[in-house]
């Protein structure tokens, strides 16, 4: 499959880089020469420019690419890119980041196929959402990281809160939320969690049963 990967930095280096090592062909773009070189040192073809200039995309590829990953720090520069890539036929996957409003995310969401948090979502998610596979293997964790499933069941105290209104211990993070019998996938700040639901999280490993607890009824 054919890729192209706006902004070279922590995620889109990553994410490319998982990407080549599945065998599939990435092409990034950037606007600093340095990130340039650099993805080109990688082994990587690279397109210095704008990434929300269409000109600069169609010489990346974006006519016959799979999908675009848009993962500059540009909110602006991520939407547009992803625009073109919808206008050419491309899966598109957006960054945001997590201090935008909700009423921005639910704006964004409509429009492009998957967003995704850099704070949540590591690289290899971002490689799962370009796929266009369901959440089921997050891999790449840290060391001391663990990613674990959870049912929500009725009487848990998680039931009708919102998974950013959720104070999970030890910095504990959803990666992804499914309805019952439903896929997961990456949730919004605003989705309200109910029982039956499915969330997936990355934890660390020592406080596994710590958020277990945090999310289970009193007595289970």
């Amino acid at each position: 499959m054919q890729f192209v990967i706006v902004g070279y930095g922590r995620v889109g280096s990553r994410t490319a880089r998982i990407l080549d090592e599945e065998g599939h062909e990435v092409v990034v773009v950037d606007d600093d020469h340095d990130r340039v070189r650099r993805a080109t040192d990688d082994g990587f073809e690279a397109v210095r420019g704008d990434g929300d200039d269409e000109v600069v995309l169609v010489e990346a590829g974006i006519e016959t690419a799979d999908a675009i990953g848009a993962f500059t720090p540009d909110l602006n520069v991520n939407f547009a890119a992803a625009m073109v890539g919808k206008h050419h036929g491309c899966r598109t996957v957006l960054r945001i980041d997590e201090d935008y409003r909700e009423e921005i995310y639910e704006r964004y969401a409509d429009e492009v196929d998957e967003i995704i948090y850099p704070e949540r979502l590591g690289a290899a998610g971002a490689k799962t959402a370009l796929l266009g596979g369901d959440f089921n293997v997050v891999a790449d964790l840290a060391a001391n990281l663990q990613l674990t499933v959870i049912e929500i069941r009725e009487g848990s105290p998680a039931v009708g809160k919102r998974t950013s209104e959720l104070d999970l211990p030890g910095g504990a993070r959803i990666y992804a939320h499914g309805r019952e019998r439903e896929p997961l996938t990456i949730p919004l700040p605003g989705t309200e969690l109910a029982a039956g639901d499915e969330v997936a999280l990355v934890v660390e490993v020592d406080r596994v049963e710590e958020v277990r607890r945090a999310l289970l009824p009193a007595n289970a």
